[in-house]
């Protein structure tokens, strides 16, 4: 049986940024931002809340009809992504309203955008989040490939960054490649960025 998927609204908020915050609790990448486990716990939330309402205002957050997975996805234009991610205030932003002490907020946010490929319309996954006790029975996949059987239909690419190696296995049986150089964050762990040529279509 196929999992059912609807487009999260505004009505999703809370529900979303509850369930980013418990997926992303562990992971690699959210514990070099929070080092500290208290302070993962005080200010996590308010991260994974300004991403929500970043994609909820400018993408589509697609999430499983019983509230256990989402995706968070972003249409990129194929337009000149050349400008200087210094120049972009978008992570001093989020930094401001999530905690104005924490340097690695911004830092995460001008890191990726340095190494976000430029020039070719693509889907753009974020973000992808699983209820803890529901990881592995396939919500992650079933998202995902909804997006991509799209991106075949329209001739898109798609592009992402995993945070952590098992991730990153699951991307590659996806069709995604790693692209470019790998990110090492500062006295961190590492972030492939991922690309995925759309897939040309054989029938009878």
């Amino acid at each position: 049986m196929g999992v059912a998927i609807r487009t999260a609204g505004e009505a999703d908020r809370e529900s979303v940024v509850r369930l980013l915050d418990e997926a992303f609790q562990d992971d690699p990448v959210s514990g070099w931002v929070f080092p500290g486990a208290e302070d993962r716990r005080e200010h996590h939330p308010g991260l994974m809340a300004a991403f929500t309402d970043i994609v909820l205002a400018a993408g589509r957050i697609d999430l499983t009809e019983d509230g256990s997975a989402c995706a968070l996805w972003l249409s990129m234009p194929a337009g000149d992504h050349d400008a200087d991610p210094e120049d972009d205030d978008g992570p001093a932003q989020v930094r401001a309203a999530v905690d104005p002490d924490n340097e690695r907020i911004e830092l995460i946010g001008r890191l990726t955008a340095a190494i976000h490929p430029s020039g070719r319309a693509h889907e753009y996954l974020w973000m992808i989040g699983v209820a803890p006790g529901r990881q592995g029975e396939g919500l992650g996949t079933a998202l995902i490939e909804s997006v991509l059987d799209r991106c075949d239909r329209e001739g898109l690419s798609a592009y992402l960054e995993a945070s952590n190696a098992r991730s990153r296995k699951l991307y590659e049986r996806l069709g995604f490649e790693v692209a470019g150089q790998v990110l090492d964050l500062p006295d961190g762990p590492a972030m492939w960025p991922m690309w995925r040529e759309p897939r040309t279509r054989t029938g009878s």
